[in-house]
């Protein structure tokens, strides 16, 4: 397979080599492509897309119309606390076998959704079309029309085959399948100053921390799309007067919905670290304009800092000079994270995202120093060997990209869908702190492989 060479080591795929750039290059930048084949590419499918983004609406029943393997993929793939009903952590399927590929699986999938509704009696059910399925062409639309008739509960089609492109395409089929229930509620008592908490997934209770700041300066929040999500709550957002996005990639397309039927302006935040956050509050006042609310933020943030900058700070004197790399799904999250270990003395050497964007990448390129690596659509060989061509000390990732860490002997940070501690805000941020700090600074790492013993055998292309 041919590829180029950048660097001493590294070789990328030729029709990968402007995908991977470095600041101070003068050559172009190229995103938004298919994966290149052969490349091995950490992104997911259509269907695991669509199935993170809506799994945390917590009492709606979750059906995956397909092999059993699908629903095992992504069973419990987000955290995604509830608050309440816990109906979301079932992984029910259909488990389609060789006798309903050859004759159909509508049968099997009516059955299913009756049995299933009149035995939980969820809010709404939602159900997934996998591969197979739009292979066979079983008509999954029609058959939650009639479930819907005869149950009076919303069945809503999810139309997010694997093969129909990347996770970007499973977000917005989620984003389309949820929306089929916005305007069905009335709006009575929604708030003038009432936002909607856009691409917030609550995989350890961030939800809740960031309700309580607004809480705090006089905001309502109508609707959590979709951590800690309740159906109801999907069914009357649209009375909520500004949407709030944090994670672009997965719910723009619902907030451009929003804006151009039913007027709801949006803004792009994000509540990772001190600056963010704060931001996002000042914003938010600054939108609704109203004088109180924004002293009320600020006092807030006063306080907040106050409480935790002390440790912060302590923990960037360990922490100065060590290099950190990231690869994650959102570019969203690569902005907070580059700004949130420059504030902890760290330097970002390589930032990659699996769905990034043009302007994303722009917006990332001007707050990464140079030198600094920025790749789109990564895959694991690449990741590694630049893992070790910078001489990362903390490599931040998702599930994925553990292993990659670890068999280079490198710290690692769970910045995805797996982990149990909370780092959205600003007592977020001493939780990332601490992470990092026990992460890079663990003894442990003294008897790991050195890792330019790796680069010169292990990692060398032809070596097994």
């Amino acid at each position: 397979m041919n590829t180029v060479t950048t660097g001493d080591s590294i070789h990328v795929l030729d029709d990968r080599a402007a995908q991977v750039w470095t600041k101070g290059s003068s050559k172009e930048f190229a995103c938004d492509r298919k994966s290149t084949a052969g490349a091995v590419t950490q992104r997911a499918c259509a269907f695991c897309g669509s199935r993170v983004v809506l799994y945390p609406i917590a009492d709606a029943l979750h059906i995956v119309h397909g092999p059993i393997g699908c629903a095992v993929y992504n069973w419990d793939i987000r955290g995604a606390l509830s608050s309440g009903p816990q109906l979301h952590r079932n992984s029910f399927s259909t488990d389609l076998a060789e006798k309903e590929v050859i004759f159909g699986g509508e049968k099997k999938l009516k059955a299913s959704l009756i049995e299933l509704i009149e035995f939980y009696k969820p809010k709404a059910a939602f159900v997934y079309s996998t591969c197979i399925v739009g292979l066979i062409g079983d008509d999954v639309e029609a058959i939650c029309k009639q479930v819907t008739q005869m149950t009076g509960i919303d069945c809503i089609p999810v139309d997010s085959p694997g093969f129909k492109g990347t996770k970007k395409s499973g977000y917005q089929a989620a984003c389309e399948a949820a929306y089929k229930l916005v305007g069905t509620a009335k709006t009575d008592g929604i708030k003038k100053h009432s936002i909607n908490l856009m691409g917030e997934f609550n995989i350890a209770g961030e939800a809740w921390m960031i309700r309580k700041y607004f809480e705090r300066i006089g905001v309502q929040v109508v609707a959590t799309i979709t951590g800690d999500g309740r159906v109801d709550d999907l069914r009357r957002c649209h009375g909520a007067s500004l949407n709030l996005v944090q994670c672009s990639g997965s719910m723009t397309h619902l907030s451009k919905l929003l804006e151009d039927k039913h007027g709801i302006p949006m803004k792009r935040v994000s509540f990772f670290g001190f600056e963010d956050t704060a931001q996002a509050l000042y914003d938010t006042a600054e939108h609704f304009g109203d004088s109180e609310m924004m002293d009320k933020a600020e006092a807030l943030v006063r306080e907040e800092i106050a409480k935790y900058a002390p440790r912060i700070k302590a923990y960037k004197k360990q922490l100065k000079g060590k290099k950190a790399a990231l690869y994650v799904g959102g570019a969203f999250k690569a902005f907070s994270l580059v700004l949130a270990l420059r504030a902890l003395g760290m330097q970002t050497v390589l930032a990659g995202t699996q769905t990034g964007n043009a302007e994303d990448y722009e917006q990332l390129k001007e707050i990464c120093d140079p030198g600094t690596v920025i790749v789109d659509d990564s895959n694991p060989l690449e990741l590694a060997k630049f893992v070790l061509e910078k001489d990362v000390d903390l490599f931040i990732g998702g599930v994925k990209e553990r292993p990659i860490a670890y068999k280079l002997g490198v710290a690692f940070c769970d910045h995805n869908h797996e982990r149990k501690i909370p780092l959205a805000g600003f007592e977020g941020m001493l939780h990332f702190a601490d992470e990092v700090a026990r992460s890079v600074l663990s003894p442990v790492w003294k008897f790991a492989p050195r890792r330019s013993l790796h680069m010169k055998t292990n990692l060398n292309p032809g070596n097994d």
